[in-house]
């Protein structure tokens, strides 16, 4: 059975004030080509379909003609949605009685019944609800677990890892019981233990402390494959070669510059190893940072590699289809107003639209500015001169020498503390 598998659409994002429905528009377009050469069995797509709970027409409109035209080119193709963090799982599932009708699957909530105990009472789930049956062109039949962003409400537990590991393997333990000759497929909405996520302007929610980090180790009774939506950058999960996130389909950050996007193919049969092959996308417009490097340029240097790097916009100054995002890097204390403006200006020139100017402090090497005083003892603490000291911890703070002025401000309060004891 084939199975295309995709993540984080996004639909409705804005990236830096700029609205990317045409480039959500050229990837559904991308995929849709796929859907009709590959000819898969089922299309999952897990989680994240629209950048926030309340999209605007134009963004759910792009998504149900999307489903319209890929029902339509590959009639036998069942699909399958989960709602991840940034939708609103109600939102997502309110047309699920028409869609299912369509072969598409929405699984935005977990559905759960009150049942009255003799000591209070306890939440059942209904988890065969979030089982979908798909039968392929050739009779065999796998089994989806659809798992939408499960908040922490629906997992009580002692810790939210602890939460979801149980909702997981319970709802495949009784998919084991329910399907036992059927190949388990399973998709979440999570934050996996040790995946990859860029260390700045990471563009993924993730909740500060780890508190929402989900650790699979140990689980040996798992579905026969697993693919996840939440992180951006493609990657396996936990090492293994039976889950993986797709990864999104748009960078969403300057952070995820060379990340890769796509979908991917797998293949499934009950009791044999999956197999996945990746069709890689390219984004409409390509993200460009400049320089490229760690250097950091004067404004001088970074007007003659714009007018090097940048192709210039049509005859008429309109923005080409494949124009480029950019982010210029320039250094601090050599910029100046009238610096901006001429960046700005320049680049309002080329296909490009200028994200943000980065404005870089350069490290500074304190070996350097201070000399080579090493602190061994607390008498070097305390026969060290405090200017020093507090030069230093300027730098420090600051990444940056202090001015003469400063520096003689400093000096002249010191000499009035010495007067003062």
């Amino acid at each position: 059975m084939k199975i295309i598998t995709t993540s984080d659409w996004h639909i409705g994002n804005l990236f830096h004030g700029n609205d990317r429905l045409s480039e959500h528009q050229h990837f559904l377009s991308w995929l849709l080509r796929q859907i009709e050469e590959q000819q898969p069995d089922a299309l999952l797509i897990a989680g994240d379909v629209f950048d926030n709970g309340n999209p605007s027409a134009a963004a759910q409109s792009a998504y149900y003609a999307f489903l319209a035209d890929a029902t339509q080119s590959c009639p036998h193709m069942q699909v399958v949605i989960t709602a991840g963090n940034h939708d609103s799982a109600s939102r997502l599932e309110a047309p699920r009685a028409l869609l299912t009708r369509h072969k598409v699957e929405v699984r935005g909530t977990v559905h759960r019944t009150w049942v009255p105990t003799d000591d209070g009472g306890t939440w059942a789930t209904d988890y065969d609800d979030l089982m979908v049956p798909v039968t392929g062109k050739d009779g065999e039949t796998a089994v989806v677990l659809t798992v939408p962003y499960l908040r922490s409400d629906v997992v009580q537990h002692s810790s939210y890892s602890a939460g979801v590991n149980r909702f997981l393997r319970e709802l495949t333990q009784r998919a084991r019981e329910k399907y036992p000759s059927h190949a388990l497929v399973m998709m979440a909405h999570m934050y996996a233990n040790g995946a990859d996520i860029a260390s700045k302007d990471a563009s993924e929610r993730i909740v500060i402390g780890g508190q929402e980090e989900v650790s699979m180790e140990g689980w040996s009774d798992h579905p026969d494959y697993l693919t996840c939506g939440h992180i951006h950058k493609r990657q396996h999960i936990w090492n293994t070669d039976w889950a993986r996130y797709t990864g999104s389909i748009l960078p969403m950050s300057f952070a995820e510059v060379d990340y890769r996007h796509g979908v991917d193919v797998v293949t499934v049969a009950a009791h044999q190893k999956p197999t996945v092959e990746f069709l890689e996308y390219t984004p409409q417009h390509k993200l460009v940072v400049l320089p490229e490097d760690d250097e950091v340029w004067t404004p001088k240097e970074l007007k003659k590699l714009v007018s090097q790097s940048l192709a210039d916009r049509g005859e008429e100054g309109t923005l080409g289809d494949d124009f480029v995002y950019v982010v210029l890097k320039v250094k601090l204390e050599k910029v100046s107003n009238d610096d901006i403006k001429e960046l700005e200006d320049l680049v309002a020139r080329k296909n490009a639209v200028l994200c943000k100017i980065q404005k870089v402090i350069p490290m500074l090497d304190l070996n350097t500015l201070m000399g080579q005083q090493q602190i061994h003892s607390i008498d070097d603490i305390l026969n060290r001169d405090p200017l020093d000291t507090l030069k230093e911890t300027f730098v420090v703070r600051h990444n940056a020498e202090m001015s003469e002025h400063q520096e003689s401000m400093l000096k002249s309060l010191l000499e009035t503390i010495d007067q003062e004891d």
